[in-house]
């Protein structure tokens, strides 16, 4: 039997290699976790009294949670931290059976509350009535117009009131992310990636140590998880990202591996010109 198998979206198909590469959730620390995990907790527990509630009032910051390893960890820090900040998760409309299964389990073990936020079912409609199902593997401008509609609108509604937010961004994970500060105030919210120095190896240990549940999928090689259809696993070697939307990898602006969510401007802006741009 081979040890190759397939994972295909439309008539786009890619070599998975299931058998014989070690799993990065498998690394060994930094030799500097300890020192790691305190700057994360010291840059959590700022921001958590930063945007505290002032005279009662709810607080102005809330984790972005995708459910992916990164934000596992961050969720176990606010939590355990007895933070302030509450936790929000897009649930697109097209995400895989394992990460909706892993939503429901983190809804119910959460301190913080957890909100979900899906797309405007008849704007979806919609779109794939005009475009087709498969219209994210057509052009750049339509996946981006699907990513409008499935994360950008949900986030704008997600982040309405917030002066600031939490990501799970680290310079590991991409190029496009290699300069990313453990605080970003350049944008009109202020950004804080505590993970921004950790290894994957790091994220891994929390998640050992600590007995955290997390998605099954990255045991199946997904570092990075989003919409069921625009990911699959990697291969040895391959860049974190390099699962989405990988058809993309070889055409002007594909190489960015990104839907929006952490490009600089305004989230209702960026929804905005990518439906704009898939009615052209």
């Amino acid at each position: 039997m081979s040890d190759t198998t397939t994972s295909a979206v439309g008539r786009f198909v890619v070599p998975v290699q299931p058998a014989g590469i070690a799993l990065a959730r498998n690394a060994q620390p930094s030799s500097d976790y300890d020192l790691k995990l305190a700057e994360a907790q010291r840059v959590l527990t700022q921001a958590a009294a930063q945007f505290a509630g002032v005279g009662g009032g709810a607080a102005t910051i809330t984790q972005a949670s995708s459910l992916g390893a990164e934000d596992v960890v961050i969720s176990h820090l606010i939590n355990s931290l007895q933070l302030d900040i509450g936790i929000f998760v897009l649930e697109t409309g097209a995400l895989h059976q394992d990460t909706l299964d892993l939503l429901e389990r983190f809804k119910a073990s959460s301190r913080s509350p957890v909100t979900v936020y899906q797309p405007v079912a008849e704007a979806v409609i919609q779109f794939v009535e005009r475009e087709g199902k498969d219209a994210m593997v057509k052009s750049i401008a339509l996946r981006k117009a699907c990513c409008g509609i499935r994360k950008m609108e949900p986030l704008e509604r997600a982040l309405q009131g917030k002066d600031a937010w939490v990501t799970g961004l680290r310079r590991e994970q991409s190029g496009a992310r290699a300069d990313v500060p453990l605080v970003d105030t350049s944008e009109p919210r202020t950004k804080f990636n505590p993970l921004a120095n950790w290894t994957w190896g790091d994220v891994w240990h929390c998640i050992q140590q600590n007995k955290l549940d997390y998605n099954p999928l990255h045991d199946q090689f997904y570092p990075s998880i989003g919409c069921e259809p625009c990911t699959r696993a990697v291969t040895a070697g391959e860049d974190f990202r390099a699962g989405r939307w990988w058809w993309e990898a070889n055409l002007e602006g594909g190489a960015a591996k990104e839907c929006g969510l952490h490009v600089q401007g305004a989230p209702h802006a960026k929804a905005t010109e990518s439906l704009e741009e898939s009615k052209a």
